[in-house]
C-alpha cells in the first residue's frame, strides 16, 4: 500500500534532500491500531495542509523540529491520533580533495565511521581503486572539473588535502560555492592566511571564510600521516554530530542527534509488497542500547530478517512479536527492557530501554 512512499522517499535522499517521514496512526488502544496515512515532506517545503489528517494544528510547529535536531517524534494530536515524525538525510559523505599520504588512512578512518568516501586525484597514479579499495568512488579528474562530477551539497564533508597552493585555491573557492557542512584545508597559519587574503580581495566575505577550518584538524600534536589523518576526523566528527568543531565553548556548540539510517531496509521497502512483512522501527531508545531511534528491521512470516534493532533475545522477542502482526494487520508499539537481568545475560556492561513501532505490510 506505501511502497511508492519509499520508493519516493529514496529517490530524494539520492538527490541530497532532508526529508520527513510522517506515519499517521488511528489508535486502538495505547499500544495498537492502524495505519492510516503515510507522508512525505522535505527540508525546502515543510508546509502542508494537515487538516486532512488531523485538527491539531502544533503540528505544523513540531515536524520542522526532527530536521533541526534529527530527533525521532512520537506526537499524540488533540484529536487522538499518534503521528510518527522521521527525519531523514543524506548518507554523510566525507570528499577528500588530494590522494596523498594523508588521504590514505583518511579514507579508512572515515569509512570505518560511516562516512561514504569520495577520492578526487589529477593523477592515475594516486587516483585508483587498488590506491583506496575503501573509498566508494574514486575520481580522477583535475579538481576544477571534478566538481561537476561530486555535486556537493550541504551535508557533505569536504577535506582539502592537495599537493599545491594553486590545487588548494580551486578546491577551497568551489567548495565555499557549495557550502558543505564542513570544510577542512591543510596547511600552515601563513599560508592559511595568505590564502584567505586573496579570497577577501576577489569578494569572498569574512561571514563565508569563517566556515573554513585551517590549519585544519584538531590540535593534538600529531606529526606522522596516521596521526594528522586522525586529528582530521576527529574535527569532522565533531562538526557532525554537533555543527562545530569540539574546540568551540559548550555555549555555542548545539547537540545534533543525526538518526540511524538503514539504506538496505529503504530499498527493500521501495521494491513493493512481494510477500507479507512486518517494518520495525526503533521510536525511542534511553540508556545504553546497540541501536539508536530511527534504526529498522524487516521481519518475514517465516522469521527471515534484514537489517537490526540491535540483535539478542531482545530482537527475538520483537521478531516473535512482528510474525504475529503480520498476520493480525495494523501496528504494535512494543516496550524492550536491556536493563537488570537481561543486560547481563546478553553481556551488558549496562542496559536500556527502547520502544518499536512494528507495522504490518
Amino acid at each position: 500500500m506505501f511502497e511508492d512512499i519509499y520508493k519516493n522517499l529514496s529517490n530524494k535522499l539520492n538527490l541530497s534532500k532532508d526529508s520527513v517521514l510522517l506515519t499517521i496512526m488511528d489508535p486502538v488502544d495505547e499500544k495498537s491500531g492502524s495505519i492510516s496515512d503515510k507522508l512525505i515532506l522535505t527540508g525546502d517545503n515543510l508546509e502542508y495542509d494537515f487538516s486532512s489528517i488531523s485538527k491539531d494544528e502544533s503540528l505544523n510547529q513540531k515536524i520542522p523540529y526532527s530536521l533541526e535536531t534529527g530527533n525521532v517524534q512520537l506526537i499524540n494530536t488533540q484529536d487522538e491520533k499518534l503521528v510518527l515524525v522521521e527525519p531523514y538525510f543524506p548518507d554523510p559523505r566525507l570528499i577528500v580533495l588530494g590522494g596523498g599520504h594523508i588521504a590514505k588512512p583518511l579514507v579508512e578512518f572515515g569509512t570505518k565511521l560511516g562516512f561514504s568516501v569520495t577520492v578526487v586525484d589529477d593523477r592515475p597514479s594516486f587516483a585508483n581503486s587498488n590506491r583506496f579499495p575503501d573509498a566508494d568512488k574514486v575520481i580522477c579528474e583535475s579538481f576544477e572539473n571534478s566538481f561537476n562530477l561530486i555535486n556537493i551539497s550541504r551535508s557533505d564533508f569536504v577535506v582539502i588535502v592537495t599537493r599545491g597552493h594553486r590545487h588548494d585555491g580551486i578546491c577551497l573557492r568551489k567548495s565555499l560555492d557549495c557550502n558543505p557542512a564542513y570544510i577542512g584545508m591543510i596547511g600552515s597559519k601563513r599560508r592559511v592566511k595568505g590564502m584567505k587574503n586573496e579570497l577577501l580581495n576577489e569578494g569572498y566575505t569574512e561571514e563565508q571564510l569563517n566556515k573554513l577550518n585551517a590549519p585544519i584538524g584538531l590540535d593534538i600534536g600529531a606529526i606522522t600521516p596516521e596521526e594528522i589523518a586522525l586529528s582530521i576526523i576527529a574535527q569532522v566528527v565533531s562538526f557532525r554530530r554537533t555543527g562545530r568543531s569540539s574546540l568551540d565553548s559548550k555555549a555555542d556548540r548545539k547537540k545534533f542527534n543525526w538518526p540511524e539510517f538503514d539504506s538496505i531496509v529503504i530499498d527493500e521497502m521501495a521494491k513493493g509488497i512481494e510477500e507479507p512483512k512486518a517494518l520495525v522501527t526503533i521510536i525511542s531508545a534511553k540508556g545504553s542500547v546497540p541501536r539508536k531511534a530511527g534504526a529498522k528491521m524487516i521481519v518475514w512470516g517465516d522469521g527471515r530478517t534484514i537489517g537490526s534493532i540491535g540483535g539478542g533475545c531482545s530482537e527475538a522477542s520483537v521478531i516473535t512479536t512482528a510474525r504475529d502482526v503480520i498476520l493480525d494487520k495494523g501496528y504494535v508499539i512494543q516496550h524492550v527492557d536491556m536493563t537488570g537481568d537481561v543486560a547481563e545475560e546478553e553481556g551488558m556492561v549496562c542496559g536500556g530501554i527502547m520502544d518499536v513501532l512494528i507495522e504490518s505490510f
